[in-house]
């Protein structure tokens, strides 16, 4: 059986879920029905600096806002699909179009309109306060919870493990 840390070897792709992921799962409603969500900084770097590096990043969202498109356009991520109602053939066209197979992708889910594509990504993970439906079947549940810090682990260990996370020799930004 491999490991989790050896599935992180062939990852090119990180795909999010974007709410309970990339935010603690905390809606605002406002009296204009405009939607606003918070995010966590060190989780925004990661991403950016990830695409930086040649990653693809992706978020597969059900929701829809142009909060999360608007910050993913921010943070260089190029390929935002939200009102997924069909997760698994929003999936199945990212890796057509990316050229990309299972097994380069870690996907992120909290929930379990995730778990399709928690299944089939190489490599599965979760934020610490997922669901318990979640965190039975994934490769990795993170120390940190949605919206605090679990986008930035993942991506840190796929990083490290390639030679490419921050090195104070290297610095350019």
């Amino acid at each position: 059986m491999i490991n989790y840390k050896e599935k992180l070897q062939p990852i090119k792709a990180f795909v999010f879920d974007f709410d309970g992921v990339m935010t603690d799962g905390s809606v605002w409603v406002y009296a204009d029905r405009e939607t606003v969500r918070a995010g966590n900084i060190k989780d925004g770097f990661a991403v950016q600096y990830a695409v930086k590096k040649g990653y693809t990043v992706a978020v597969i969202s059900g929701a829809t806002s142009a909060s999360i498109d608007n910050r993913m356009q921010m943070l260089g991520v190029t390929q935002c699909y939200t009102g997924c109602g069909n997760k698994i053939e929003t999936y199945e066209q990212f890796l057509k179009k990316n050229g990309l197979t299972d097994s380069q992708v870690l996907y992120m889910g909290d929930d379990l309109p995730d778990y399709p594509l928690l299944q089939r990504a190489g490599v599965s993970a979760c934020p610490a306060d997922a669901a318990v439906e979640v965190r039975d079947m994934v490769d990795y549940i993170s120390l940190y919870d949605g919206g605090h810090g679990c986008v930035r682990d993942v991506i840190e260990q796929v990083l490290r493990l390639h030679g490419q996370w921050f090195h104070p020799d290297a610095v350019v930004w």
